[in-house]
């Protein structure tokens, strides 16, 4: 419980982005790592856990699948970029919810001895180990649970992914979210979605508080009174609209996610 503690205390450190104040670049490089290889150390015999360096390599290998433990709208609407979401298991009531074994085994074709990484809401949230506990009294061998999961993932990478059932359910339910449209100028001046501000992809520089990132900080396009606003990208493509995810959530916005699919799939699921 002390490791986990002090990873709390980390975790707050980096996404308040005021924690570096009084330190050179070695020390804040030093706390970053630390944070990217840090565990929080909760048990479940047979599921170990791992870190978000971990994580990120296994995403980038493939090595493993990853399974998002929450419920399937919660998936939809802000997800760790690669992750798959199975049904929940029947019978359950919501305050223990827990993932489908049977629905794992199908979406895996009955490869008990696949790769899996679980996670859910992070410290707190016992989805992931519901699950992780289901998988291996089924005799499932290769489990792993990311227990940091999306709140520490949005604070340590801060990339997010939106399905098309959670743009429809964003854009209906959530007046606050702030819609970012990455195309050009042009582009944008010809039609947009309602209510969208443009913030051109050709215009984000890598860096913090340079570019058109640092200008829209500045004219009110991204909400800088509240930076757990929920912030959309979306524009031509993935590549693009997943960079500009990634610098803003670099400018300390908590909430922030990108749509894969292009600027026409996006307006045909508002228009619906």
């Amino acid at each position: 419980m002390v490791a986990s503690r002090i990873l709390i205390v980390l975790l707050l450190c980096v996404m308040s982005g005021n924690c570096h104040s009084s330190k050179d670049e070695a020390d804040q490089e030093r706390e970053a790592l630390l944070a990217h290889q840090a565990l929080l150390e909760t048990p479940v015999a047979g599921a170990p856990e791992i870190s978000t360096n971990e994580l990120q390599r296994v995403l980038k290998d493939q090595s493993a699948v990853l399974l998002d433990t929450r419920p399937y709208m919660e998936w939809s609407v802000s997800h760790i970029p690669g992750a798959l979401n199975v049904a929940p298991k029947p019978g359950v009531p919501m305050a223990l919810y827990t993932s489908d074994v049977a629905e794992i085994g199908r979406l895996i074709g009955g490869n008990k001895s696949q790769p899996l990484v679980l996670y859910c809401n992070g410290p707190f949230c016992g989805k992931s180990k519901r699950v992780a506990k289901e998988l291996l009294e089924a005799e499932y061998t290769n489990v792993s649970r990311y227990q940091l999961g999306a709140p520490g993932w949005r604070t340590l990478v801060g990339v997010m992914e939106i399905e098309p059932d959670g743009i429809r359910y964003v854009f209906k339910k959530d007046r606050t979210a702030v819609w970012i449209d990455i195309r050009d100028a042009g582009k944008f001046q010809a039609g947009s979605i309602a209510g969208a501000r443009n913030l051109p992809h050709s215009g984000v520089l890598p860096g913090k508080d340079v570019g058109e990132v640092f200008a829209a900080k500045n004219d009110g396009r991204l909400p800088m009174k509240d930076h757990n606003t929920r912030i959309i990208v979306f524009g031509e493509n993935s590549q693009q609209a997943r960079e500009v995810a990634g610098a803003l959530a670099r400018e300390a916005f908590h909430n922030v996610t990108y749509f894969s699919g292009s600027y026409d799939a996006l307006a045909a699921l508002i228009d619906r």
